[in-house]
């Protein structure tokens, strides 16, 4: 029998396997994602108006001035807390919906089951910009179906500040939760059914069961549909511009990047609205990573 090495020689090429394994998909994603974030970054240094691209002016370096100029603004950091409420609030209420979705799969039959994943699917499948004009439509003041169903009359949804963020928070769940639901569900499934009937023979209830043994069991899981959905739902574009007329009456809808497209191309400020690119990158970037090492020092591995 030929003995297996297991000197440090063969722990070392051991650890490069797996990084061998990822090299195509890491090539191609440097090539997609490193000069494209390299120009934002540089663009957010640069005084870049129309001007300047236009060839009108030089363009000429401000350092951190974009920012400066940023943070100095009461508007940006208004639009920033704005944000950052909204994407929890649509985080939230994703995972709430898609988990009790995903429960609800494992207690119906066959057939129920392939209706509301076929209802979720073709939910997940629909273009944000489709999504949201059918959602408009159905709480249009004048003839849409849910003013008529709740009796409201002639209520403007859009008018006001929360209700408006309402309906938008309401549109992106819709579209959003399947993911959750489908993920959460395929977890489940794999969970073994010995568990489960020993958690209901000591008497759990099923909001008992979820919490200390199926979370425990599906945490992996979870961690990677929260991330997804706060990286989804703190850079929503497409659902507020289009529900309400590209932030709303005196843009009291505006999220970061509705405020950012506003400024870079109805502004042409492009080094302006490139250096909101650049905060809200960094911002995900740093909610990822500490959501990622809170789960590590609860001694999850990775």
């Amino acid at each position: 029998m030929t003995p297996v090495a297991t000197g440090p020689r063969s722990r070392g090429a051991a650890g490069w396997t797996p990084w061998l394994y990822l090299a195509p998909a890491l090539v191609v994603l440097g090539a997609l994602l490193v000069h494209p974030v390299g120009q934002l970054g540089l663009i957010s240094l640069l005084e870049y108006t129309q001007a300047q691209a236009s060839g009108g002016e030089p363009t000429s370096f401000r350092g951190v001035g974009n920012y400066a100029e940023l943070f100095a603004d009461d508007r940006f950091r208004q639009v920033l807390l704005t944000t950052v409420g909204f994407a929890a609030a649509c985080v939230v209420s994703t995972l709430a919906v898609g988990c009790a979705l995903a429960v609800l799969l494992t207690r119906v039959r066959a057939v129920p089951r392939l209706a509301l994943m076929l209802a979720a699917l073709g939910a997940w499948a629909t273009p944000a910009v489709t999504g949201s004009t059918v959602w408009l439509l159905l709480f249009d003041p004048d003839f849409g179906p849910v003013n008529r169903v709740l009796g409201l009359g002639d209520h403007s949804w859009t008018y006001g500040r929360y209700s408006a963020f309402l309906l938008v928070l309401l549109e992106v769940v819709w579209c959003s939760f399947p993911f959750v639901m489908v993920t959460v569900y395929a977890g489940i499934r794999a969970v073994p059914s010995e568990i489960l009937e020993a958690a209901a023979l000591d008497g759990a209830s099923q909001w008992r069961i979820w919490r200390s043994v199926l979370a425990p069991v599906l945490r992996p899981i979870l961690v990677v549909v929260t991330v997804q959905s706060i990286i989804w739902d703190f850079k929503v574009f497409t659902q507020v511009y289009v529900m309400t007329g590209g932030g709303g009456i005196a843009g009291q809808n505006l999220v970061l990047n509705v405020y950012a497209y506003q400024k870079a191309f109805a502004a042409s400020e492009y080094g302006l609205g490139s250096a909101i690119g650049v905060v809200m990158l960094v911002i995900l970037l740093a909610v990822t990573l500490v959501y990622l090492r809170l789960l590590r020092g609860q001694g999850e591995e990775w």
